[in-house]
């Protein structure tokens, strides 16, 4: 490569991290090159048996291991873990955070919760970025592959997102930003992901012993997990609708049941219509954990710079529903 191919490559990853905390999200993300060439229809799902025999062990043991070695301590364990990796994880950091950049925070702060969210136990941080952003990408063309929409039978996606990986035969590029892709500690979580709850396993398994490391190893994760995918999968497919993104061949759904457990997740035809909101519910009765929990932090100067609807540009292909016709 020619020295100003290089430097203009360099100043393209430089500016990503930019873009990403200027974007409403209403495009596809900065991260995303060569979409010209990308097709989101076409491709084959393959079996993944690093992935599979990951899913296959934890569920070998939450489900044999779980019943014998039930107490009520490691099932308040359990609760409590769960809902720290999926809310501080998954969620904020993760989600909310690391991917749509909906919120600034410190640099220690930012690695602690993507750390918790690699604890879920679903990938490391590159991988779920890459994940997240193709299926957002593919969701806005007009057709996308059943992979990325979800609409395959329950079961049959069931068994493809947590055994399988699809891979398209014109994807388009994904670049990361530096200050994710050269973050020692995100590389360092990316080839150890799995290997990331073995301290925890040693640390419960000498407190409480079988049932500790049971339900606070096997049992999360496979509950948390297979809660992400029932949420994604439900969201995908039926549920409420307050906005119709205009263009888009798949759209979003609000699941009420499903809001709190999911640490306001399930507003997802809200998130669908303000992807880089770091508030994703947002009418009354719309319980947002992972809301709450932003706010508190930044009550303490912890967080700052929230996005909110109302920070947002407008949306030339949002549709707003009225009331009498949200429910699908």
């Amino acid at each position: 490569m020619k020295i100003a191919e290089m430097l203009a490559a360099t100043s393209q990853v430089d500016s990503i991290d930019e873009a990403l905390r200027k974007s409403d999200g209403s495009n596809s993300s900065p991260r995303l090159q060569h979409l010209e060439l990308a097709n989101a229809l076409q491709g084959d799902v393959l079996w993944k048996p690093g992935k599979s025999l990951w899913m296959c062990i934890m569920t070998m043991a939450a489900v044999i291991g779980g019943p014998i070695y039930f107490t009520f301590d490691a099932f308040a364990l359990f609760l409590a873990t769960s809902a720290l990796t999926l809310c501080l994880g998954h969620s904020l950091g993760v989600h909310r955070g690391l991917i749509h950049r909906s919120f600034q925070c410190p640099r220690w702060l930012e690695r602690l919760f993507v750390y918790f969210g690699v604890i879920v136990g679903m990938a490391g941080p590159f991988g779920m970025i890459r994940q997240h952003e193709i299926r957002d990408w593919a969701q806005r063309e007009p057709s996308c592959h059943s992979y990325l929409s979800h609409a395959a039978p329950l079961l049959t996606d069931l068994w493809r997102q947590l055994n399988c990986e699809l891979r398209l035969t014109h994807p388009p590029k994904l670049v990361l930003e530096r200050s994710v892709s050269n973050d020692w500690f995100y590389l360092f979580l990316e080839r150890t992901w799995m290997a990331q709850q073995i301290p925890w396993a040693i640390l419960f398994y000498a407190i409480g012993g079988m049932p500790w490391l049971t339900w606070g190893i096997a049992v999360r994760v496979v509950v948390s997990v297979s809660a992400h995918w029932i949420v994604v999968h439900i969201a995908h497919n039926r549920g409420e609708r307050s906005w119709h993104l205009g263009g888009a061949g798949v759209q979003g759904y609000n699941v009420p049941s499903l809001g709190l457990i999911s640490m306001g997740e399930a507003w997802h035809n809200n998130h669908h219509a303000f992807p880089a909101s770091a508030r994703i519910g947002l009418y009354e009765g719309e319980i947002d954990p992972g809301w709450h929990v932003l706010k508190g932090l930044e009550a303490l100067g912890l967080v700052w710079n929230l996005k909110t609807p109302e920070t947002l540009p407008p949306r030339h292909n949002l549709i707003k529903i009225a009331p009498e016709q949200r429910k699908t």
